[in-house]
């Protein structure tokens, strides 16, 4: 039964009406996660009507969580999430079905915990337990919903098997971990999981409705500190490994350098695997090229771009929406270094080239871009 007076704002909706809020009141949505992401996207999940929601979330809440866990408030510093997480989405609607699971999520109970639920949201932002769910919806035919956070930058996307597009068509291979950064060591701008968990929930809502998610096929970038959104649009990779098992995830959750934590030993959003890509800062780049370390190194910005301000020596200009078209340029036996103003560009820009082949552990992020470079070492940039 539709709650008409609560739900009346829906209900206007043409693309909603009675029949959109009827499947939201029948769907189940299952979210791995109820911390920077997962808060978000429950609360709104919640708010919309969605009838059963189970969340799994082994973590307790610790009082650094509240500066973007925004689902739980002091008093609850100490008490498992999964708990504070179901108190108040009852609070906010008392006829929601709360099912929480207080454990974390591995390949041994995945399959069993996934069976029958309509979509899955990624609220972890850890690389291995994101394989594990592509690889176990894929292996259910269950869609779901990627979110991904970074100090000012997100990213969110929509797989499903019915399009034939999953996690792997952007990253056939895991990054490697002695790469990336946790949450604590790079820091997340408070409300990024806000905007990002948002949009994750706007298509998961979509979806259960029966509007056509927009993010199929599409990876969303959003950059809090220059405000701006880009997207990058992917095809099914046809050399993509068939899942027929979990080997692969279980594969990771057992590589060391991952570390994939046990119940209780780190904070959900602290897992190792904030980025999706290697980075690397100006300072470290200088340090390790008077080691003798010789990069590939490519701007991807624009003409006018380049023609304002660019670096005295760099190897190859290509604009990031095309630069999958510069792969055969780039020598095999050569790291890459890809920068663009500001960080963003050259994700995209790195997506494409892996996608035409190059490996991930060659390529790195320049953080900061050009404007970073600028500042830290101005002698190295040529000005007009």
């Amino acid at each position: 039964m539709v709650d008409v007076q609560r739900h009346a704002r829906h209900l206007v909706l043409p693309q909603v009406g009675i029949e959109g809020q009827e499947r939201l009141a029948r769907a189940k949505v299952f979210v791995v996660g109820a911390g920077g992401l997962g808060s978000p996207v429950l609360l709104y999940l919640a708010a919309a009507g969605i009838g059963t929601i189970g969340i799994i979330d082994d973590d307790r809440v610790d009082i650094s969580n509240l500066q973007r866990q925004v689902l739980h408030r002091t008093e609850d510093v100490g008490r498992l999430k999964v708990e504070s997480a179901k108190e108040q989405l009852l609070a906010l609607d008392p006829n929601l079905t709360i099912i929480e699971y207080k454990e974390r999520l591995n390949p041994n109970n995945v399959l069993e915990l996934f069976s029958g639920w309509d979509i899955v949201v990624d609220g972890t932002d850890n690389i291995p337990t994101r394989y594990l769910i592509d690889d176990a919806c894929s292996l259910l035919s269950i869609p779901w919903v990627y979110g991904s956070i970074h100090r000012f930058e997100g990213q969110v996307s929509f797989f499903s098997t019915k399009q034939n597009r999953c996690y792997r068509d952007l990253f056939p291979e895991a990054p490697p971990a002695s790469a990336l950064q946790n949450c604590a060591e790079a820091g997340v701008f408070g409300v990024l999981p806000g905007v990002v968990g948002s949009i994750q929930a706007t298509e998961v809502i979509k979806y259960i409705v029966g509007m056509e998610p927009s993010l199929i096929g599409r990876l969303l970038l959003y950059d809090a500190e220059s405000m701006s959104m880009q997207s990058l649009q992917f095809e099914a990779l046809e050399s993509k490994p068939e899942i027929t098992d979990l080997r692969y995830a279980q594969a990771l959750f057992d590589d060391p350098m991952y570390c994939t934590p046990r119940p209780q030993q780190v904070q959900e959003d602290e897992v190792p695997g904030e980025s999706m890509m290697q980075s690397i800062t100006v300072s470290d780049l200088k340090t390790k090229q008077q080691g003798g370390w010789n990069p590939f190194i490519i701007d991807v910005r624009s003409e006018g771009e380049l023609e304002q301000v660019r670096l005295s020596t760099f190897d190859l200009h290509v604009v990031h929406e095309v630069a999958d078209t510069a792969a055969d340029r780039v020598p095999e036996e050569r790291d890459v270094v890809v920068i663009c103003r500001s960080g963003m560009r050259s994700q995209l820009a790195i997506m494409l080239l892996n996608q035409s082949g190059i490996d991930m552990t060659r390529m790195y992020n320049l953080t900061g871009g050009i404007m970073a470079w600028a500042r830290i070492a101005p002698e190295d940039i040529i000005r007009g």
